[in-house]
């Protein structure tokens, strides 16, 4: 994930101040239930230097006092804006998204938002795939054509990979053959668990690392430009509107993380990225313009919501753990918003954070 490769661990030394915080905060769990039948159990990690917006917002409205460095913009939302002074162009927005946004941004980014010709992780192995989600919900297998299931049918259309000449299609789990009777497949519940990203708008090149207009596309969801522009005005010039033109979202569980990196394939970093957290609680570092400037670390809960513009653009940032376990995940209002009516959403949501950023590309 951090591009050191196999080989010899590097020393505290060796390590830049950002990949030193990067291993501070990475999930490790304790070797000591390895041969238990308890359960793993994470190891403690120290969380006194982490930024937490939230406290300092409840502090703000009491007393109207701020930690050294932090400063407060007045603004048309329900909060304050907040900002680092050692950070110009960062701006951090807590509890901007009430519950019933965050779980619709949640569903969109479970169902419509991983649909073709949006592109996922999963386009180079199977192709673009067609409801998901429902798929997982309903048990089925994804199922390679020309295996023994694959003439038995589908409510489910066939997918070409733009990158092979397999054909995939989802089946009933009872239709698929047994390990060893030929024919690959793989369980939608499977595929959804390792999903970890799709591109809206213009569709980003991860092989080449740029933007292809060429590719098939649609434009980013209304509403979700229509919010995007909101939450975007502290960083824009009297008169001017941020342009939603693509979002990258990002999936997240238990363990994953988000190394360092710059978000540099934009023309105008003067325009920000629009960040929006949902589900489990994170981790978020905000470095300098090298590696070995010391980050910043800083919860991010769902409903969160972070702009980088211009100095900030050129920051490396990441994120190096996720909350999962009840305790920390902080993720009540969500589990009673989705309780019962939505147990498929509430299920994934529990030991998951979804991250939607979307950025003005021209």
């Amino acid at each position: 994930m951090y591009g050191e490769g196999k080989g010899r661990e590097p020393s505290d030394l060796e390590r830049t101040a950002f990949r030193k915080a990067e291993k501070k905060y990475k999930l490790y769990y304790d070797d000591s239930f390895k041969s238990s039948k308890k359960k793993k159990q994470p190891k403690p990690v120290d969380l006194s230097e982490v930024l937490d917006f939230k406290a300092i917002l409840g502090s703000f409205r009491r007393n109207g006092a701020l930690p050294p460095g932090v400063a407060a913009l007045s603004s048309g939302f329900d909060c304050p804006v907040f900002c680092l002074d050692n950070r110009p162009g960062f701006y951090f927005i807590p509890g901007a998204l009430s519950i019933e946004e965050q779980c619709h941004w949640i569903r969109e980014s479970l169902t419509s938002f991983p649909q073709p010709p949006n592109r996922t992780n999963h386009n180079a192995i199977y192709g673009p795939i067609h409801g998901l989600f429902a798929a997982a919900t309903e048990r089925k297998v994804l199922v390679e054509e020309g295996s023994p299931v694959a003439s038995l049918g589908s409510e489910f259309d066939c997918f070409e990979s733009e990158e092979s000449v397999q054909r995939w299609k989802f089946s009933e789990e009872n239709s698929v053959p047994s390990r060893g009777h030929g024919g690959k497949s793989i369980s939608a519940s499977v595929l959804l668990r390792k999903l970890r990203w799709s591109t809206l708008g213009l569709q980003f090149d991860w092989s080449k690392r740029n933007y292809d207009v060429s590719l098939p596309h649609n434009k980013i969801p209304d509403a979700l430009c229509q919010l995007a522009k909101r939450m975007a005005a502290p960083t824009m010039p009297k008169g001017k509107e941020f342009k939603p033109e693509a979002a990258i979202v990002n999936y997240f569980g238990s363990g994953d993380t988000l190394g360092g990196h710059l978000d540099d394939m934009e023309a105008d970093w003067s325009k920000p990225i629009v960040s929006m957290s949902l589900g489990c609680k994170a981790i978020f570092l905000l470095g300098g313009k090298s590696r070995d400037d010391a980050p910043v670390a800083m919860f991010l809960r769902s409903g969160d919501i972070v702009l980088m513009a211009g100095e900030a653009r050129e920051c490396f940032h990441g994120v190096p753990r996720i909350f999962t376990d009840k305790e920390n995940a902080e993720i009540d209002p969500l589990e009673s918003h989705f309780w019962h009516k939505d147990d498929h959403f509430l299920d994934y949501i529990k030991s998951s954070r979804i991250n939607i950023n979307i950025r003005q590309v021209f």
